[in-house]
């Protein structure tokens, strides 16, 4: 738990603050008992943990808190974070019932060209897996505070990349004749259409954080990130599934089925804004800040991607019927055909892609620094253009250092509430005793 630090300010993902001897920042959303850096207690310390707090805090949401924290449970909210249900959150929440309630009750009647996605295991599954993300999220807008923040960012993600493909579904109406679209097909889009406004309602009742500049340290895991979303986007593309048909005299045949190029036009621009919404959503999350909550958004574009991965394994368990390669049953039977299906080489990639994404969605959630490893120490001031002390009044952008004594409301004597930028200089050290 958090003993003897003073929370002085706060953004949209972090905090900063003064500890027993120290200056530091903390993550907001993920309480703990050491800060994520920190400074020693010296005016220069705090001119340092200033300057690198405005680096890494979203602009704009800095405002003074000068609230003692006093000791805090590990895993609970951080001070001043509200915990309770709002309006908005239940009315996102209700939002995301009505879509998936919507989206069940399309799993039954015909979805396409007659068939239901009931009848067609390999359709059914994904659709069920984007149901249940939704109702995970929710689930977790429901409960407030931190949780309410990431479910809005699952579904946010989960319905940014599941838009391409109910378009796809709808383009192979577009190209085909409306006779093709079927109740399922316009229940299930009014469910997406439910589920990502519910997300989007929840988004803006408390934004979650937002887009901020990676530390130094984690480039390289934000490189890897991006990569291996690039990499799932281009492997989503080819064939994956493959038929190998063979005769009774031997002769035998291998067809590829499933490159996303290979359908209409429309049917394409909705496989395409699947891999750019993608790619969009995994970029934002390497760049969110908090940290643990782009996990959340990583997690939204990671789920429907993964389900098209199982609905392509249940698919080559299901049997081929020779009607797909313009044979009848019964040519079928007098020249001994047989089929057998599997898949091809570019799906194996796109699931080692994914491998990829789910390792660092993994890495996101876990904390800077392991139970009992010390904090790490920022470098020096200067190192990050801070002002020196003494200059502090010129270039107007450094509050005062947070003091331990404090009045009844929290804030210490003298300090201004209202303002977040040109107070007077840091106190000398030792002045913040009691």
């Amino acid at each position: 738990m958090r003993e003897n630090v003073t929370i002085s300010y706060r953004g949209a993902g972090y905090e900063i603050g003064r500890g027993e001897h120290f200056y530091g920042i903390w993550a907001v959303a993920a309480p703990q008992s050491q800060p994520l850096e920190w400074w020693p207690e010296t005016p220069e310390g705090w001119s340092g943990a200033w300057s690198r707090f405005t680096v890494i805090e979203t602009p704009g949401t800095i405002v003074p808190v000068g609230q003692r924290t006093g000791p805090l449970p590990t895993g609970s909210l951080p001070a001043g974070e509200p915990s309770g249900r709002t309006a908005g959150a239940v009315a996102a929440a209700a939002l995301l019932a009505v879509g998936v309630v919507l989206g069940f009750a399309g799993l039954f009647p015909a979805y396409l060209a007659g068939a239901s996605l009931a009848q067609q295991p390999a359709q059914l599954v994904p659709h069920v897996i984007y149901l249940a993300a939704w109702s995970a999220s929710a689930a977790l807008i429901l409960l407030g505070g931190v949780r309410q923040r990431a479910g809005a960012l699952l579904g946010v993600g989960t319905s940014a990349v599941t838009f391409g493909f109910f378009l796809a579904d709808a383009g192979f109406v577009i190209a085909g004749g409306a006779h093709l679209a079927g109740p399922g097909l316009v229940l299930g889009f009014l469910g997406w259409l439910a589920c990502a406004t519910g997300s989007v309602v929840a988004f803006r009742v408390r934004p979650p954080g937002g887009l901020g500049r990676p530390h130094s340290d984690d480039m390289g895991p934000v490189v890897m990130l991006m990569l291996a979303a690039l990499g799932t986007a281009a492997a989503f593309a080819p064939a994956w599934d493959s038929f190998t048909l063979r005769v009774a005299t031997g002769a035998t045949q291998t067809v590829t089925a499933g490159n996303a190029f290979a359908n209409p036009a429309p049917v394409i621009a909705g496989d395409v804004a699947v891999m750019v919404a993608l790619v969009a959503v995994v970029a934002a999350a390497a760049l969110w800040r908090p940290v643990r909550l782009g996990a959340a958004l990583l997690a939204g574009a990671i789920i429907p991607m993964v389900a098209q991965a199982i609905s392509a394994l249940v698919q080559v368990g299901e049997a081929v019927s020779p009607t797909q390669f313009g044979f009848s049953p019964a040519q079928a039977a007098a020249s001994g055909l047989t089929i057998s299906s599997g898949l091809t080489s570019a799906f194996w990639i796109y699931c080692a892609f994914l491998v990829a994404l789910i390792a660092s969605f993994a890495w996101m959630l876990i904390p800077p620094h392991p139970a009992g490893e010390p904090p790490r120490q920022a470098p020096p001031a200067g190192a990050w253009n801070a002002p020196v002390p003494g200059a502090v009044e010129a270039t107007s952008i450094l509050p005062p250092a947070p003091q331990v004594r404090e009045a009844e409301d929290g804030i210490a004597p003298g300090q201004d509430v209202a303002a977040t930028t040109r107070p007077p200089g840091p106190s000398a050290p030792g002045s913040a005793e009691t």
